[in-house]
């Protein structure tokens, strides 16, 4: 279980573009500025947030690291996808599509952030 998923940035401003037009793709909503400076995008009593290292250095992403996002449908995950590249994001992998994931299919997208976090987007489709 968790309560929030946090990544590092060394641009906010850019990366609050990038999740701004992944999470409204998805029907979401823009992130809001906490009181600490981070970008905070709540759904359903979690939070997925975008700070600038605590520690003062630079933010660097999770090697074999994935933050896997659930979406409604492909349509969904297609506008997710083409949002993050239209801001400043990079496709990860193979592009949108069907997956075998075990016994069960799922249509899938992969992005990395501007600054090399792997996010990926997600729905089950019938056999």
């Amino acid at each position: 279980m968790f309560t929030h998923i946090m990544v590092g940035s060394n641009d906010l401003e850019r990366s609050r573009r990038f999740y701004d037009a992944v999470f409204t793709a998805a029907g979401g909503e823009a992130g809001t500025i906490d009181a600490k400076g981070r970008v905070v995008y709540p759904k359903d009593g979690y939070r997925f947030m975008v700070t600038k290292p605590i520690n003062g250095q630079s933010a660097t992403f999770a090697n074999g690291g994935t933050i896997g996002l659930l979406m409604a449908d492909p349509s969904m995950v297609d506008a997710w996808h083409a949002a993050g590249i239209a801001n400043g994001g990079s496709t990860a992998e193979d592009p949108p599509g069907i997956r075998q994931t075990g016994a069960r299919k799922a249509y899938i997208a992969y992005l990395r952030d501007p600054d090399g976090n792997k996010l990926c987007a997600s729905c089950r489709v019938p056999d």
